[in-house]
Parts: structure tokens; C-alpha cells; sequence
């Protein structure tokens, strides 16, 4: 289609103005809002609480200090609402901010927003710009990372939860789920009364595919600076070193593939990433006797495609991960990926022996296993990541930006859904 067709498609269409109330800026979320910022017909306005990931910060997760590498403002119109309270930390109450009130309603009846998308709903600033924009007649868009394998809870908790849910859907026009366990979580809570657009949790594809490939040129580098034989494979493990990403359970599966005892297993174990536990897996390594265990600490987003491109297969083991957005961007890089049956994505994403594995987390056997799988035979692990690849390439910003317009055609009438690429 020529740039003069797409113009005309985008001039029959009603324009729309779109408000995104989200915490802070995310570096995930940034490729996407520039994407949707270019929709002819969507004049989007992001509506930040605090501006802590820009200035840098102690992640607690990562127990470091944090400034991303990668353009978080950048090609999109954004807004940082007035500050009641701040904080290097998203809660329930932090950020919170005035203004939103003002900012949905504008200077008059032409300026007022046509639709409210938010970013969460368990926080006062979410909270407060769902009420805000219910009272101005502003239809709200929902989208969160929620699924029903959840921490326990009292039964009185999960009536008072019930009671919420039922009221908060009759200020919801429509939820844009990020995958399967995240709509079977609106659909346990809202029933069928609240229209369901699947909106997939995606990652820039292309940029993580592209630095993955410029990667290779400066992989020897990076294999001596790690002390690396090229010839032998390598599992990469790259996240915060948190308990419930349960390192220490890879660590056990890794030294189970030892041929023997005193004898080193025939691939390297890579480690990315930084936080409370570090020291305990640390001595957890050293307590195994082998030599073949990297610890490279946190590393930038820029930095991650190196490590990709180093890897022959990608682990995730964590119990209680709502989705594991790392598996997107490693798929991405044409590598194979085991993920345990807690992280979200590996239901959408992952095809138990086809494109990675898939074991019941917490059984370390299992994972030794998985591991056997997809590193034991020549040839597996690259067909795996071609499949991983092929999977990915249709679970992108583009399937977002289709959602989106869906979304906004079912509460703005006038505005034409149909999706044509830039």
C-alpha cells in the first residue's frame, strides 16, 4: 500500500485522542508507545506519576543502581503529572500525583480525551484515573500482568477481592490481555460482560533481532573476556537474582550434567543479572567444585544481545513470574528457551520439544532433563531457535497495535479498526 493510500485510509478514519496513565517510564513499554504514536489517527498522550527510571535508580531487584541504556522519552507525546509522592519503587500509594483530573478533562469539551488506558488497577494512581475518568465520561481501557496463580489469601481477602472486581468492571469498557493466563484472570473477575482484546505482551523484535546479529562479530571477544572455549555450548541464565527466580535449582541441574564426579559438564553456565541472592549462588557454584560457572553481574538492556548471541539455550526457571518478557527478547535471537511451568509466557510462547522445553517448577530432575533434551543431540538447540524465531515473529507490536485499534473501534465509534503496516 503507498503512503497516499495509507493516507487516505487514516483520513476516513475518526481521530482519537488517547491518554496511557502508567507509573514511570518502562523500558519495555518505550518501543511500543513510539510505535503507537505513529498511527496517524491515534494522538497519544502518556501521563507518567514519577520519573525515576529516567534519572536512574536502586532497583531492589537488581540490588544495583539502575540507569537504562536505551531512549525511555523518545517519540511519543508524554506528560509527568505533579508529584503528592515519590520513590525509586512502584506501591500501592508511590507514585501519586494531582493533576490527573485536569489532564484527562483539558481546556474544553474539544480537547477532553476520547479514551483512558491504564497501565495496572492496584495502585491509588490508577485508581484515581479510573474514577476520574468514569466521572468525565471517558471510557477506560485496562491491561495488567494479572493471573490467577496468585499468593494465598484468606477467604475473607478473596470476598473483599470479589466485592472489588465487581465493582471495578462497571468502570471498565474493555481489558487488553497480555496473554492466555492473563485473560483467563479477567474472565474468572469480570465474567463475559467486559469485551476482552488480546493485546500480546511483545518486545521490539526487531531490535533484538538485529543486535543479536551484530553481536557475532564481536563474539570471540566477549568468549575471551568470559574465558570461554568456543567449542563447548553455553546456558545463559539472565534475570534479577531474586529467590523466586530459583538460580540455585539451574545451579543443581548444571552440576548433575557432570559426566563424573571431579569432571567438568561439557557446557558453560552463564549468569546475567544481580540481586540479594548473588552471594548465596555464589557460594552455591563454589561449593560444586567446578570451574565452568560465570558470574557476569547486571548488564544493560544495549548490552543483553551479546549474552544471546553467546548462548546456546536460555533458561528461566522461576516460580510466580506473571510473564518473563526476557524469553521474548531471547527468542528473538533464535535460541531455545526452557522456562518452568510458572512463567506466564511459556504457555503462549513455547512448545514443549518443538521450540524449548517446558518442565513443573521446583523439580530440579526435571530440569536436568530439559536440559539433556535440547543440549544431548547435534542439531537440536538450532533447530529449536530457528522454531523459537519463527514463533515470535508473530507476537509483536504489530499484534498490539491491531488489539489497540480493536479496542478503540468497540468504544469510539467512528474509528476504523483496520490495521495497514507503515
Amino acid at each position: 500500500m503507498t503512503s497516499e493510500h495509507k493516507s487516505t485510509h487514516h483520513c476516513a478514519s475518526r481521530r482519537i485522542r488517547l491518554a496511557y496513565l502508567v507509573s514511570h517510564p518502562i523500558q519495555y513499554q518505550a518501543p511500543l508507545l513510539r510505535r503507537i504514536a505513529r498511527e496517524t489517527d491515534i494522538d497519544l498522550t502518556v501521563l507518567f506519576g514519577s520519573d525515576f527510571s529516567v534519572n536512574g535508580y536502586r532497583d531492589q531487584g537488581f540490588g544495583v543502581g539502575v540507569k537504562w541504556d536505551v531512549p525511555l522519552l523518545d517519540g511519543y507525546n508524554h506528560v509527568f503529572l505533579p508529584k503528592i509522592r515519590d520513590g525509586q519503587d512502584v506501591t500501592f500509594a508511590t507514585p501519586m500525583n494531582r493533576g490527573i483530573v485536569s489532564q484527562l478533562r483539558g481546556t474544553g469539551s474539544a480537547s477532553t480525551f476520547d479514551a483512558l488506558w491504564v497501565h495496572g488497577y492496584a495502585t491509588v494512581n490508577a485508581m484515581h484515573g479510573i474514577l476520574a475518568a468514569n466521572a468525565l465520561g471517558i471510557p477506560v481501557l485496562l491491561r495488567a500482568e494479572s493471573w490467577l496463580r496468585d499468593r494465598g489469601r484468606s477467604n475473607a481477602k478473596l470476598a473483599l477481592k470479589n466485592i472489588f472486581f465487581a465493582c471495578l468492571k462497571q468502570m471498565i469498557a474493555g481489558v487488553l490481555p497480555i496473554g492466555t493466563l492473563n485473560a483467563n484472570y479477567w474472565r474468572h473477575y469480570f465474567g463475559d460482560d467486559v469485551p476482552q482484546f488480546l493485546m500480546p505482551y511483545a518486545v521490539d523484535n526487531a531490535y533484538f533481532s538485529e543486535r543479536t546479529r551484530e553481536a557475532r562479530s564481536g563474539r570471540a571477544s566477549l568468549q575471551a573476556e568470559l574465558g570461554l572455549d568456543p567449542r563447548r555450548p553455553v546456558i545463559l541464565f539472565a534475570s534479577k537474582l531474586q529467590s523466586r527466580k530459583l538460580c540455585n535449582h539451574l545451579i543443581e541441574a548444571y552440576a548433575r550434567l557432570a559426566p563424573s564426579r571431579g569432571t567438568e559438564p561439557e557446557p558453560y553456565l552463564i549468569i546475567v543479572g544481580d540481586g540479594e541472592e548473588r552471594a548465596a549462588l555464589e557460594r552455591q557454584a563454589a561449593a560444586t567444585g567446578l570451574s565452568s560457572i560465570r558470574f557476569c553481574g547486571f548488564r544493560n538492556q544495549s548490552e543483553l544481545p551479546r549474552f544471546f548471541d553467546l548462548a546456546t539455550v536460555f533458561v528461566l526457571p522461576s516460580r510466580h513470574e506473571p510473564w518473563g518478557l526476557i524469553i521474548n527478547e531471547v527468542m528473538n535471537a533464535a535460541r531455545p528457551v526452557i522456562a518452568s511451568d510458572d512463567v506466564g509466557c511459556a504457555l503462549d510462547l513455547i512448545e514443549d520439544g518443538v521450540n524449548g522445553c517446558i518442565y513443573p517448577v521446583g523439580d530440579v530432575g526435571a530440569l536436568e532433563n530439559s536440559l539433556r533434551r535440547v543440549l544431548d543431540t547435534p542439531g537440536v538447540a538450532e533447530a529449536m531457535g530457528q522454531r523459537a524465531y519463527e514463533r515470535i515473529q508473530s507476537w509483536s507490536f504489530v499484534e498490539d497495535i491491531q488489539a489497540l485499534r480493536r479496542a478503540l473501534a468497540a468504544i469510539a465509534p467512528g474509528f476504523n479498526a483496520e490495521y495497514h503496516p507503515h
